[in-house]
């Protein structure tokens, strides 16, 4: 489909809504929106927070699970040329007092509570607001309890009858593509993750170019289980769909079971998952009763990509990327060969560029060999109110240099081998974690194996793994170790495997694999074998 005309977020809503006015945009667990309906409503928010003091450059938190509401403020910021600041609902009381602080927040858009969080009680423990963040002005909550001081949410639909449609109007025209629309924050769940600055233009062309790889037509219904303050939703996943016109499901929460029930009920044809995600829903006892023929596309990782062949979703697609590269910034299509997407995450978006180089000179490498993955294009504009970090992230040219390592293919095409600082280093030769990984998920038994290295008095770092065996199947560590033994180079056959459950897998806090986790886990394990203990 055409790129739509629009390059800023209130723009995109206006075009789609001339063009598919009655088509369903937003469902989640309590409403249906068509997206003339959506932007009627997003822009009477928007007169709510102009009623506020909102104005253009100013931060605006939001802090909710996947509902409407979510997407609502969101286009209602962007229209009075504000910034939306995003924060993760895993977040405790001191991340969400660095997120807020270190973003400039002047408004907290938040729900009282959302699965086992206590937002309310979060923010007490900050104390007096107006010391422990001075900046922040207003409080708006939607829930039964809320902190002293604070704003109903309902209430910014009572305060819009005081703004006349014209202000709203003058501002959205005032929104210029260069312009930031999002601070969202690196992966980690720690007090240190930072804001990162994106940009209208980035937020609604990168999204356009994977929804082209995903083939999405206007017939679409995208399903989004994945939290949606992650780039991976609210950039990625979301305008992938809507600048083709799609509609979007939320799962208020992710449950592989309502997962199922979602996609048969909404007769979902696309859905982003998470490793975590796939492996639940392929195991699922409820699977084979869901009628999932109409899935038939969405993002996963290569790793996964065979369960859901095994699924009859036969046209994912793989991809790689960041939060400084809006999401992805490289995708397979849909329709490349299975055995491409199991191994491969495609060849650059559009308007983005690629380069693989030797992480300490900077120097291309040459096609085949592993490196650095450096990004230009629609990357970030850099680190809010950090030009250090900015600095050390970009060169002089505008390289983007991820600590991601990736190889490419004969044909041009893109394969990750892992972080550099996952790189294993044993008796003085490094080896990939993904290649290890590679060679233990072609064994029967085996449905994922996370590869990383334990300290070694004489070798420097040994070889290990975590395993995940199929549902119903049975192996162990010494069969696996003679599988790798077979198809491998010696010093990449692993000396240590731990068979473990699926639950028992560390994940960060964007549901992707931590391997510092895993690494403290199977050293502890290791060290406790060699001891006798």
């Amino acid at each position: 489909m055409k790129m739509p005309s629009a390059r800023t977020l209130p723009g995109l809503l206006e075009e789609m809504s001339e063009r598919f006015g009655e088509r369903n945009f937003i469902t989640d667990h309590q409403r249906r929106l068509s997206y003339s309906e959506f932007l009627a409503e997003a822009r009477m928010l928007a007169k709510g927070f102009h009623a506020l003091g909102v104005r253009r450059g100013d931060k605006v938190a939001l802090l909710m699970g996947n509902q409407a509401e979510w997407l609502l403020v969101d286009f209602a910021v962007t229209m009075l040329g504000g910034v939306l600041v995003a924060l993760n609902t895993w977040w405790r009381h001191e991340e969400l007092h660095s997120a807020l602080e270190s973003s400039d927040s002047l408004v907290l858009v938040m729900v009282d509570n959302y699965i086992k969080n206590d937002y309310v009680a979060s923010l007490r423990q900050l104390g007096d607001l107006s010391i422990a963040l001075p900046k922040l002005k207003h409080v708006v909550v939607a829930g039964d309890s809320a902190p002293a001081g604070a704003i109903r949410f309902g209430a910014l639909y009572e305060m819009a009858a005081t703004v006349p449609d014209r202000v709203v109007d003058d501002a959205t025209r005032l929104v210029k593509p260069e312009d930031t629309a999002y601070l969202l924050f690196t992966s980690g769940s720690t007090a240190r993750a930072k804001p990162v600055e994106l940009t209208h233009r980035g937020i609604v062309e990168n999204p356009h170019g994977i929804g082209e790889r995903m083939h999405f037509t206007e017939k679409d219904r995208l399903l989004l289980p994945t939290s949606v303050f992650w780039a991976l939703s609210c950039v990625n996943g979301l305008f992938a769909a809507m600048t083709h016109g799609a509609s979007v499901v939320l799962q208020y929460r992710y449950e592989p079971g309502e997962m199922l029930r979602l996609i048969e009920a909404e007769q979902c044809t696309a859905a982003y998952t998470l490793p975590n995600i796939v492996i639940d829903i392929h195991g699922h006892p409820e699977r084979a009763t869901r009628d999932l023929l109409r899935w038939r596309t969405g993002t996963c990782r290569p790793n996964v990509m065979h369960l859901m062949a095994e699924m009859g979703v036969m046209e994912m697609i793989t991809g790689y990327g960041l939060t400084e590269g809006y999401g992805h910034s490289v995708e397979t299509d849909a329709h490349d060969p299975l055995e491409k997407r199991q191994r491969n995450v495609g060849f650059a978006l559009p308007n983005n560029e690629v380069e693989i180089v030797d992480p300490i000179t900077r120097v291309k490498v040459t096609q085949g060999q592993p490196g650095e993955i450096r990004l230009r294009g629609h990357v970030t504009p850099g680190y809010y109110k950090n030009p250090q970090r900015t600095a050390e992230a970009f060169d002089g040219d505008g390289w983007f240099y991820t600590g991601d390592v990736g190889v490419f293919e004969e044909d041009g095409s893109l394969t990750i081998k892992g972080r550099i600082k996952d790189m294993i280093k044993t008796g003085g030769i490094n080896v990939t974690p993904a290649d290890v990984e590679e060679v233990l998920q072609t064994h029967p038994a085996v449905q994922q194996a996370i590869v990383v290295g334990v300290p070694h008095p004489r070798l420097e770092e040994i070889v290990s793994a975590m395993v995940v065996l199929k549902p119903g199947v049975d192996t162990t560590p010494d069969a696996l170790i003679a599988h790798c033994a077979k198809a491998s180079a010696k010093f990449k056959v692993p000396r240590f495997i731990d068979i473990i459950g699926s639950e028992a897998v560390p994940l960060t806090d964007t549901g992707k694999v931590h391997k510092g986790k895993a690494r403290d886990i199977l050293t502890a394990r290791y060290q406790a074998m060699e001891s006798g203990n």
